[in-house]
């Protein structure tokens, strides 16, 4: 990392985070990484990997993206399974999800804001 900015990789760099690349959990010393106003997560599911039980946010805007795979999101009022890299499901706040990956799947979570 450098003054101001950083590069680096995004499977090395958040897989001591649970995938999450950017946000207010990652200490200072992360430089520009650590912030409140957003979160990012990089994340490598394999194949029948998922979270079943429902997840609530009342305070955040959520956008996830498919770099890779096929990835399945229930939220709060309907289903959409990504097939095609760049499918993308957003909500705002006050909407409960899960998901499942229902192939290999690469997916980037953007969240925002950072919230504790």
């Amino acid at each position: 990392m450098t003054e101001g900015w950083t590069s680096g990789n995004a499977n090395e760099d958040a897989a001591g985070n649970r995938g999450w690349l950017v946000g207010h959990f990652l200490d200072p010393s992360h430089g520009v990484r650590a912030t409140n106003d957003v979160e990012v997560k990089w994340a490598n599911h394999p194949a029948g990997d998922k979270r079943p039980e429902w997840t609530a946010d009342d305070q955040r805007t959520t956008l996830v993206m498919l770099i890779s795979g096929e990835f399945r999101i229930d939220i709060t009022g309907g289903t959409k399974t990504m097939a095609r890299q760049g499918d993308y499901v957003m909500w705002g706040p006050g909407i409960d999800h899960s998901w499942e990956a229902l192939a290999d799947s690469v997916v980037l979570t953007v969240r925002w804001p950072s919230a504790t």
